[in-house]
């Protein structure tokens, strides 16, 4: 965890009385979080979600990444944005949402867009990137600066009825990273998004809900609070959603030595 106080003071352990409650948090868990900082690569149908349970857990310190603006389009899955953010910036407008939400919340955001070239600066000093953006070159590009910059990685993408959310630790030496998934195949910039196969808003809000249990998991475990009922963070494993059925299950994903991106950390 980065080393910022956050204090909980008798207001704030009312706000998350619900949590201390719970043995596989408590007291000691709830204060992890709100040391814990974030950093939430795209706000759209998963960052969006994902960003008002975060919030709502007390996450202390947020960094909000997009350089999009809202539209029309975005208000079925966007749960966040109103018609009266409707041209304006996605990161500014999150921003907005939770100065109303807890003001409490120390909030950075970025504008720019996301690349190879800028990722690593945007996700310094992150305990962990939680990655919702729309194409595998943006992906690549974060789960590359991840690895480099020693800091775990939340995947998670949906389209039309189907979803997945992965946790990755691929600077760890046994541990794979987003790229081993993938490969390199998708570098380019001319990835499909659901604006062409079209996706259900309510399935967005169960991966981002999905996305923002795994993140609480993985920072409660980083302050050593046992949950054991939890069990393990689960690196490298990619859980599958399915809303037409509906249900989920689970793979494992293993380390390619030949990774490009963490292969290398075998040898270094």
């Amino acid at each position: 965890m980065t080393d910022h106080p956050h204090p909980l003071s008798a207001d704030r352990l009312d706000r998350y009385a619900r949590h201390i409650v719970l043995p596989e948090i408590g007291g000691a868990g709830q204060a992890a979080l709100s040391r814990a900082h974030v950093v939430m690569m795209g706000l759209g149908g998963i960052g969006a979600p994902a960003l008002q349970y975060l919030a709502g857990a007390g996450i202390g310190r947020l960094t909000l990444v997009d350089d999009d603006k809202v539209s029309a389009s975005n208000l079925q899955r966007q749960t966040i944005y109103t018609t009266r953010d409707i041209g304006h910036g996605k990161a500014v407008s999150a921003r907005r949402w939770l100065a109303n939400f807890d003001d409490r919340l120390d909030v950075a955001i970025h504008d720019a867009r996301i690349t190879s070239a800028n990722a690593a600066n945007l996700l310094g000093g992150a305990d962990l990137v939680l990655d919702g953006t729309d194409n595998f070159a943006t992906r690549l590009a974060v789960s590359d600066a991840c690895v480099a910059s020693d800091v775990p990685l939340l995947s998670a993408a949906v389209g039309r009825f189907q979803g997945q959310v992965a946790a990755f630790a691929g600077h760890l030496p046994d541990q794979p990273c987003y790229r081993c998934f993938v490969g390199d195949a998708f570098d380019a910039e001319d990835c499909d998004t659901c604006a062409e196969d079209g996706v259900l808003g309510a399935m967005v809000g169960w991966v981002g809900s999905l996305a923002a249990m795994q993140a609480v998991r993985i920072l409660v475990n980083a302050n050593g609070t046992p949950m054991d009922d939890w069990g393990s963070l689960g690196w490298g494993k990619l859980h599958l959603m399915d809303g037409l059925k509906p249900g989920m299950r689970t793979l494992n994903i293993a380390k390619d030595p030949a990774c490009r991106t963490c292969g290398q950390t075998m040898v270094d």
